[in-house]
């Protein structure tokens, strides 16, 4: 299985092991239109949300407003303890986790999502236990693509040169972040691709976490390594 050709796994976080509930979303963005007098669409909100068809900045851009001001206000507005509430763990994340648990493989996790977020979706989801490594991304330590963050969960996980490893995710950005940082990639598409509006490439494409659990020649993994830059 390609769960176990590999040394350690790193995983992006919401879209690709937890979601928000759509009344959450919703309501977040209402609060949101409120403060900035803007009516987010369930589509714009989806998108935005997501980060569908490219980067989050210019999707907001393309709603008339300003990135920055519209971050202040988002983050203002998320309530952590209802972020947390509202959140669900994949069946096939959970899954697959357990599988990497039963096999004493490092697990980390590199998010965008803050870290007055991402605490009480894991706790909420009795997740610590589950990782030895969670990176926030941020202005200091950096955004994916940018490898940085990846490079400080490997180090967090105690990896010496050489292992294997692989980073999964929802976004291109996190397929871009793998391979700069020398990783394998894996991109989860929960969304397909005339909804997302691109074909997001990597070293696997797949619909489910669950297709990784079976061997790549069964037909269950599209592997794409070719298409490494």
């Amino acid at each position: 299985m390609v769960a176990d050709e590999y040394d350690f796994w790193l995983f992006d976080l919401d879209g690709t092991l937890v979601d928000a509930k759509w009344e959450y979303v919703r309501k977040v963005f209402d609060r949101a239109g409120d403060r900035l007098n803007y009516r987010f669409s369930d589509r714009e909100a989806e998108v935005i949300w997501h980060g569908l068809g490219g980067q989050r900045n210019q999707l907001i851009r393309d709603c008339g407003l300003d990135p920055e001001a519209f971050w202040t206000v988002f983050h203002e507005i998320e309530d952590p303890r209802g972020r947390a509430a509202a959140s669900v763990l994949h069946d096939d994340a959970a899954e697959l986790l357990a599988t990497l648990d039963r096999r004493s493989i490092p697990v980390g996790i590199v998010t965008h999502c803050q870290e007055f977020l991402t605490e009480p979706v894991l706790s909420q989801l009795d997740l610590h236990d589950r990782f030895d490594s969670v990176i926030c991304c941020g202005d200091e330590i950096g955004w994916k693509p940018d490898p940085a963050p990846v490079a400080r969960a490997i180090e967090d996980l105690g990896i010496a040169e050489p292992q294997r490893g692989i980073l999964a995710g929802d976004a291109h950005v996190d397929v871009a972040a793998a391979w700069n940082a020398g990783l394998d990639s894996v991109h989860v598409e929960r969304h397909g691709h005339e909804r997302r509006g691109q074909c997001v490439l990597g070293d696997y494409r797949v619909n489910s976490l669950d297709a990784l659990l079976p061997a790549a020649t069964d037909g269950g993994v599209d592997s794409e390594s070719s298409n490494r830059p």
